[in-house]
């Protein structure tokens, strides 16, 4: 019987905070960075409306206010936080009961937000996003 180690703790994070424009090409590498390329078309989709609905509705695409993009991977979860410096949509909101169709015109972007990921919880001007990422696992491939 051979025993192996248990392979060690992946717990990375990370902050960065820009403009408010719609060029995230850059942040979304830095958001990326410790996630699985096997996974980045999927979470990089995710990632990307969270920050264009922080630029365009909370910031009011206002290059003078500010977009703060943070990541935390602890083990197999992966968390964002991405907050804007707008109104906000209230103290808190968690669930889907307030998503809309996919086939709206308003609200795409908060559908496929729980589409990608495993919790999106709203607080305040800030929306945290949770995912769970098996390394050897991906929905997609077989």
């Amino acid at each position: 019987m051979v025993l192996t180690a248990p392979p060690p703790a992946r717990e990375r994070s990370g902050s960065l905070q820009f403009a408010s424009t719609l060029y995230f090409r850059s942040v979304l590498e830095f958001l990326l960075d410790a996630v699985p390329q096997r996974w980045h078309a999927e979470v990089r989709l995710g990632l990307q409306e969270a920050l264009v609905n922080a630029a365009r509705h909370g910031n009011n695409l206002d290059p003078t206010k500010k977009i703060t993009a943070e990541y935390y991977v602890q083990g197999d979860k992966y968390t964002w936080v991405i907050s804007d410096q707008g109104d906000g949509i209230g103290e808190y909101f968690e669930g889907d009961c307030a998503i809309p169709s996919p086939l709206s015109e308003q609200g795409r972007g908060l559908f496929i937000l729980h589409q990608i990921f495993d919790r999106v919880v709203w607080r305040g001007h800030s929306v945290y996003l949770e995912k769970y990422i098996t390394p050897q696992k991906h929905p997609f491939i077989l």
